[in-house]
């Protein structure tokens, strides 16, 4: 039509066309050569695809999906299952969902491919996938497999699928003589993954779910109205406060259990500023220290029971050392000392320190005899005192210290009246010149 030319519609000038570019026509080969040169297939895959896309007895559509299933199956294996989602399948052989289920319909009906029913999870009641599995007749059309090696294996091989239909047309590349003689069945398709991996993974280790059970230690609170997902809330509110559950729940449990609304005081004790895991890691290490004394004191009283009616001696030879049978007493001769000491309080753990600094060992017979006799000879050389009487001096009071005596008891009543001496003997001796005067 003559009216849509630019020209005549008068917009030529106003919005010109583009200039030819001849760079477009000269980068075509170019470009197909760069998209042919994409995909670098091995020469069996290579091969199972052209012949697919050549196979006379389908139409264009199941031929396209067939080159995408020998494109994307195991070579190896070419009866195992086919990883591959829709989307993929669907863009290697550029069609359309409802197209791609048509050809899928194509192939099973010419016998070239098996559809394994769907399964579902009997845990979780879901439904799984739903391979696809290359038959005997198209892994021969495809070359993965020879007749004559499917001949030879087919009394080892256990029967799992046979063909179920055969070309219709007569110009395939298979006779019915070929067909018959392969009338035998294959191993049960296994799970190697042909084309990558898996696309979901049904068990992700990276996925945040809640844990199945509850820590050991914040079990107890669901014989107090708790439920177990309010303990996860509760978790999380603790760790937003900087505090862990179960260093609150254990500091505080005698009060929470006897709590009337324990839901609501844990949650107060979530907001304080205590600082319960300082206060949780006080008594572990006070409850240590304990389990430690006890410890030490339980081996303390093992050396002793060992130690009992036993003689030891220091590495001095000075003193001898006699732990009783038992083991509630010990004595301790020096060599300077006529006598030993017994003692029966807290010795224990000085001797057992010692016995272990190697201060003390084991006395035998020769050191005990060495130490009685150094003994003997200290005693020997020191000087006998004589006992000498001393007869009693009797003594008498002199005017002298008659005198003192009656000096001192003045000044102690002067000070118990709270008068000096000299004002009181002033005031004495006036009263005594007045006495005089009168009686004159």
């Amino acid at each position: 039509m003559l009216i849509a030319q630019l020209s005549v519609a008068g917009e030529g000038d106003l919005y010109p066309l583009p200039p030819p570019d001849d760079s477009v026509d000269i980068d075509q080969p170019a470009l197909d050569e760069f998209l042919a040169g994409q995909s670098n297939l091995p020469w069996v895959v290579f091969r199972a695809a052209h012949r697919a896309a050549n196979f006379p007895a389908l139409p264009a559509r199941a031929r396209a999906v067939l080159a995408a299933l020998a494109r994307t199956v195991d070579a190896n294996r070419p009866y195992a299952a086919i990883f591959a989602r829709r989307e993929l399948l669907t863009g290697r052989a550029m069609q359309s969902m409802r197209t791609f289920y048509r050809s899928l319909d194509d192939l099973e009906a010419a016998g070239l491919i098996e559809r394994v029913p769907q399964k579902r999870f009997g845990t979780a009641g879901l439904f799984g996938r739903a391979y696809l599995h290359l038959t005997e007749k198209s892994a021969i059309v495809l070359g993965y497999m020879s007749p004559l090696s499917e001949t030879q294996s087919s009394d080892t091989q256990s029967p799992a699928r046979q063909l179920s239909a055969t070309p219709s047309d007569e110009s395939a590349s298979l006779d019915t003589e070929t067909l018959s003689a392969l009338g035998h069945s294959f191993s049960p398709p296994c799970v190697t993954v042909a084309d990558g991996a898996i696309y979901k993974d049904l068990f992700p280790k990276n996925q945040k779910r809640q844990p199945g059970e509850l820590p050991a230690d914040l079990q107890r609170l669901l014989s107090l109205g708790f439920r177990q997902f309010l303990i996860f809330k509760l978790m999380r509110e603790a760790k937003a406060q900087a505090k862990l559950l179960s260093d609150v729940v254990e500091a505080t449990w005698e009060h929470l259990r006897n709590a009337k609304r324990p839901i609501s005081y844990l949650r107060a004790l979530l907001r304080s500023p205590v600082d319960f895991g300082h206060q949780i890691r006080a008594k572990r290490l006070a409850a240590e220290r304990l389990a430690e004394e006890k410890a030490q004191a339980a081996n303390i009283d093992a050396t002793v029971l060992q130690c009992a009616g036993h003689v030891f001696i220091d590495i001095a030879n000075t003193r001898l050392i006699t732990i009783s049978s038992t083991a509630d007493s010990i004595s301790v001769h020096d060599y300077r000392e006529a006598r030993p000491r017994v003692s029966t309080g807290q010795w224990t753990a000085a001797f057992v320190a010692a016995l272990n600094a190697r201060e003390v060992v084991r006395a035998t017979s020769d050191q005990v005899t060495a130490f009685r006799l150094k003994c003997e000879n200290n005693h020997a050389v020191q000087p006998k005192g004589t006992e000498t009487t001393v007869q009693a001096i009797p003594r008498t009071r002199t005017s002298t210290i008659n005198n003192r005596l009656n000096e001192m008891k003045k000044m102690l009543r002067a000070t118990c009246a709270g008068v000096s001496l000299d004002t009181r003997e002033a005031r004495l001796a006036e009263s005594s010149g007045q006495g005089s005067k009168v009686n004159a």
